[in-house]
């Protein structure tokens, strides 16, 4: 019985040749897992997911937005939002204010301690920021930033939130 196998250069041949270099979207895929695996630990010492840790990013960047609008912004069904809010509040981080202009909605915002909770979460972003970016200057760093942001924007991804939400209209 003959095993003639059929054997491409970017396997690497079968004549010893060593394999390919894995492409940028393998790369971007295997660092991103990496990534997120880390930030879930580290978050996860907070006692906070990934997903709490966007929303309370979120907030924090754009107080007083109404659950609507952060769950169309976050592309989340709304009972899943509600969730993750009534853990926050819950735990004293933000609070639910009637919005004065449309009574049904509420409009989501830090608390005090919301507010020094952040200052936590940023401590820990750095950290992770560091070390996911370690053996990069501050040059390379930008350099990188800006490639990434280009290449999410054509991608169709909102820049800025958690990789799993994409805005209804990019779907």
């Amino acid at each position: 019985m003959s095993t003639n196998k059929s054997v491409s250069a970017k396997d690497g041949g079968g004549d010893g040749s060593p394999p390919r270099r894995p492409g940028n979207a393998f790369l971007l895929a295997q660092l991103g897992a990496h990534a997120a695996a880390r930030f879930a630990e580290r978050v996860g010492q907070l006692d906070l997911t990934p997903a709490q840790a966007g929303l309370l990013r979120l907030i924090a960047w754009q107080p007083g937005q109404s659950q609507q609008a952060v769950a169309r912004t976050l592309g989340t069904p709304p009972s899943r939002l509600v969730l993750l809010v009534d853990g926050l509040e819950e735990r004293g981080l933000i609070e639910r204010r009637r919005n004065p202009e449309d009574r049904r909605h509420h409009a989501l915002y830090l608390t005090a301690a919301g507010t020094d909770f952040m200052a936590r979460l940023a401590t820990v972003g750095a950290a992770h920021e560091d070390d996911i970016c370690d053996g990069l200057d501050q040059r390379e760093r930008a350099q990188l930033q800006e490639l990434l942001e280009r290449l999410a924007v054509r991608q169709g991804l909102a820049v800025g939130v958690h990789p799993g939400y994409r805005p209804p209209a990019a779907r």
